[in-house]
């Protein structure tokens, strides 16, 4: 099975929907499973309100995804063999973050990053995010001494936004 073929169809059936996808996943346990994660894109295209930085993903955004693109991976044969689960989904309110376009999309919201080797003294951090430049994620500390720090995006090993009520 060819992942990038995978991606590459869920991409378009993304964009035809005002969508981006987030992540597509293969698992092989006791059942296939192909996850694929969805977003709306924040800057209205696909008709929700331009000025909210977290448009949400609805259940039809998930289940028009889900029905399209399981008709193009049968009609292109990109899953091969025995059957498998198709699972379309929304990343989560604590979603990861990987690209450096996520960290400035995401800026001002609360996140934990946890990196390779330390960054000062840490490898552990979390605070507030401060956008990305010089593919470096820059972020807000709290703490005795509130504090700005810049972690190489090769360095970050996990990053996940942080859950507020």
């Amino acid at each position: 099975m060819d992942l990038a073929k995978v991606r590459d169809a869920a991409e378009r059936v993304a964009r035809s929907a005002g969508l981006e996808i987030v992540d597509v996943e293969w698992k092989i346990g006791k059942q296939r499973f192909l996850r694929v994660y969805i977003d709306k894109l924040p800057d209205g295209s696909d008709g929700s309100e331009v000025n909210d930085p977290y448009p949400k993903i609805s259940h039809a955004d998930c289940q028009r995804v889900s029905q399209q693109l399981s008709v193009i991976l049968d009609v292109e044969d990109l899953i091969p063999g025995p059957a498998y689960v198709l699972e379309v989904s929304s990343p989560g309110m604590d979603r990861e973050l990987r690209k450096p376009a996520e960290f400035e999309r995401f800026k001002g919201r609360l996140a934990k990053i946890s990196t390779t080797e330390p960054v000062g003294d840490a490898k552990f951090f979390e605070g507030r995010l401060a956008g990305f430049a010089d593919g470096k994620v820059r972020m807000e500390l709290k703490g005795k001494e509130p504090r700005t720090i810049e972690l190489p995006l090769e360095t970050i090993r996990k990053a996940n936004l942080v859950v507020e009520f």
